[in-house]
């Protein structure tokens, strides 16, 4: 196991600093503030020595929170924000006023999963917004949960092909129903052949529907894959904490993805896929 390793998704969320529309009368334990401190003991334990923060609502308020605590915060090396993206010039605006200044403002994620169109980021607006994003050399994270999101960011990376984009959470492996790999396998292996493209191992817990008794084994096989098409220097991983609670402790998510990673690929390349691939990628 390499001896450093970058957490590239934490979330953290003040409901006295923003607001968090998803989680408005969620029931499960997700629906507190959660503070970044609380996973110290165990981000120790499991090896974790640098993170990065991503957005978990569209709003401003949200990004400079996580500026904020990741500036006082000596281990955590970069944040993924949020950008009006549907507005050009006030995403030029906050870039140029703002954000760009930033030395920890890494790269942009907006949660196309809770928009009702699967094609939301193909608007002209959006597009001309991205592509602000490709020339001013920031990252672009995919929470995509269907396949028609696959398909929507093949023709973004049509449009715009230096735009560097990752797939959050694998964008939903369909891990639950143990099919290897249909429709989901067929446009990632698509994806793959885009050297833009990076894959997230993250959300995966979440992601088998065996809340209490998933292990590396129900993994495995979608790692692999991923690994065999997009290279050992194209995928990276995160915890997602602390959504990835529902699906038990950051510790075993962790100790999960070690293991898991570990069957598949030598010392080099988890180095890559724990650590190397993370900071190139976001320029940590």
């Amino acid at each position: 196991m390499p001896n450093k390793i970058i957490d590239t998704h934490i979330h953290i969320w003040n409901f006295d600093k923003a607001a968090y529309a998803w989680l408005d009368g969620n029931t499960s334990i997700l629906n507190r503030t959660y503070h970044i401190e609380e996973i110290e003991t165990e981000r120790l334990a499991v090896g974790v020595s640098e993170g990065v923060l991503v957005q978990a609502s569209n709003t401003f308020e949200d990004t400079d929170w996580m500026l904020e605590k990741a500036s006082a915060t000596d281990w955590l090396k970069g944040v993924v924000g949020w950008l009006p993206l549907m507005d050009p010039d006030a995403t030029n605006k906050a870039l140029t006023g703002k954000y760009l200044a930033n030395n920890y403002y890494k790269g942009v994620r907006h949660l196309i999963h809770d928009e009702p169109n699967a094609d939301w980021l193909l608007q002209p607006t959006v597009l001309e917004s991205l592509q602000l994003l490709a020339d001013n050399n920031l990252t672009y994270d995919v929470v995509g949960v269907l396949p028609q999101h696959i398909e929507t960011v093949l023709k973004v990376a049509a449009k715009i092909p230096s735009l560097k984009m990752v797939f959050d959470h694998l964008n939903q492996p369909p891990i639950k129903s143990k099919e290897q790999f249909g429709v989901w396998g067929t446009l990632m292996k698509e994806a793959a052949q885009h050297t833009n493209f990076h894959a997230k191992v993250s959300g995966l817990g979440t992601a088998t529907g065996n809340l209490d008794g998933w292990s590396e084994d129900d993994l495995v096989p979608y790692i692999a894959f991923i690994m065999e098409n997009f290279g050992e220097d194209r995928c990276f991983c995160g915890g997602d904490w602390p959504v990835s609670l529902l699906a038990g402790s950051y510790t075993k998510t962790w100790t999960v993805y070690k293991n898991a990673i570990e069957q598949l690929t030598g010392p080099s390349a988890q180095e890559k896929i724990f650590y190397t691939n993370a900071k190139q990628f976001y320029q940590l």
